[in-house]
This record gives structure tokens, sequence and C-alpha cells, in this order.
């Protein structure tokens, strides 16, 4: 794992000089975006709203057993806001676009497409995963967000329904819990989970030699390290912004 985070940082590096150098087409981008972000939208959101349902299912009895039912709606926002929607959303991207980003890759690599670029002088990782990267990083956050506000109104609707809490009391207590960092570390988060998973998946179909076996191996282990670096990832930025 020591020397693929080194090949991961030579190629971030490549993808700076790539970017930088003015090589990097708009409309790739785009397409990028459309392909790992929009495409993703649907399961991401399905992912926050049942996961919001869940916990409201989860604390809404046990906190009007004890009268604190009216800290259900902060305590849903803050859960979501913290660690829920960036977390699950980047888990469902990387599970769906960052195996997708390997796979595509490794097949360009296994069938000599890669090399066909070289002959051209033009620098595969630049070409290959400057485009992905930058659009995950600028479209993950987008949907981090929306995810974090269907998340909350899940709450809400679910609270409403299992114990008749009203909906102005979940959103004052929502509201009074919920601070602006939270929203910027949040959206913090999903912008270098959204890099990481483009950078690791992209990484590892490049590094793919051999043929259709190594191709799909390839892909499972992308999606495999993609979460465990978003995870480390995940609790170094807790650490900083929450402990220190």
């Amino acid at each position: 794992m020591i020397n693929f985070l080194g090949l991961c940082v030579k190629n971030l590096i490549e993808c700076f000089k790539y970017l930088f150098g003015g090589n990097l087409r708009f409309k790739t981008v785009i397409s990028q975006a459309a392909a790992i972000s929009y495409d993703s939208l649907p399961i991401s959101l399905v992912i926050a709203f049942i996961s919001a349902a869940v916990i409201a299912i989860q604390v809404s009895k046990e906190f009007l057993l004890t009268g604190a039912e009216a800290y259900i709606g902060g305590s849903i926002a803050v859960v979501m806001i913290r660690e829920i929607a960036p977390g699950f959303v980047a888990l469902a991207i990387g599970a769906r676009a960052g195996t997708a980003i390997s796979a595509e890759i490794a097949n360009m690599q296994v069938t000599s497409q890669v090399d066909a670029i070289k002959t051209l002088k033009i620098n595969p990782v630049g070409y290959y995963f400057t485009p992905r990267i930058l659009a995950s990083a600028i479209t993950v956050p987008m949907v981090v967000l929306i995810a974090e506000f269907v998340g909350i109104i899940s709450g809400m609707a679910v609270s409403l329904g299992t114990i008749n809490l009203h909906p102005a009391r979940y959103m004052t207590s929502a509201w009074a819990w919920m601070e602006t960092k939270d929203i910027y570390i949040s959206l913090l988060k999903a912008c270098i989970f959204g890099a990481l998973i483009a950078l690791v998946c992209a990484t590892k179909g490049y590094e793919t030699k051999g043929g259709a076996k190594e191709v799909g191996t390839s892909t499972t282990q992308a999606a495999i390290l993609s979460t465990i670096y978003m995870l480390i990832a995940d609790f170094l930025i807790n650490l900083v912004f929450y402990i220190a």
C-alpha cells in the first residue's frame, strides 16, 4: 500500500504539470463530470434518504422517551452533514464510477491504447487522469450538498410519521445545531474523497498488466484501495478539524 501511495503521488504531480501546462480541454472535464457524478446522483440520493430515515427511526422513540425529541432534528442534521452524506456518497460514487474508471484505463493499458498515446508525444497520465480527477473533485461536493438536504428532509418526514414531531420543531433544532464550519468541512471532505477515488482507481487501472482477467482483478482492487484510502483520509480530516 505504501508503494502504491507513492505511485499515486507521482501521478498526481504529473497531473498538475499537465493541468498547468494548458493541455487540458474543458469539454473533457464536463463529459467526465457527467459520467462520474451526474450519473451517480440517483443512487447517492437514495442512499442518503434511506440512511437518514433509518437514523430517524432508531433515535426518534428513544429521544421521545427521555423528553429530548427537540434534539432529533439537530442530531440528524449534524450526523448527515459531518459524516453520512460525504462518506456514503463517496462510497457510492467509488463503487459505481471509480470501478468504471479503473476498468476503462486498465482496458486501454492491456490493449496497447496507452502505448499509442505515448507515440503521439502525449503524457498518458495527464491525458487520462487529469480530467477525471478534476471533474470528480469539483462535482462530488455538489452531490454531497444535495444529499445532505435530502437526508435532513428524510429525517423530518420519518420523525413526523413515527412520533408526530412537528416539522417546525425539527427544523428549529436542525438550524440551531448546524454550523457553517460543518458544511465547509463536509464539502472539503467530498472534494478530497472525489479526487482520491479518481486518482486511486485510475492509478490501479494504469498499472494493470496482462489481459481480461487482470482487468477484473484491478477493478476489484481499485474499489478496495479507494475505500481504504478514503477512510484514512476521513479519519485524518476529522482529527485535524474536530480534535486538534
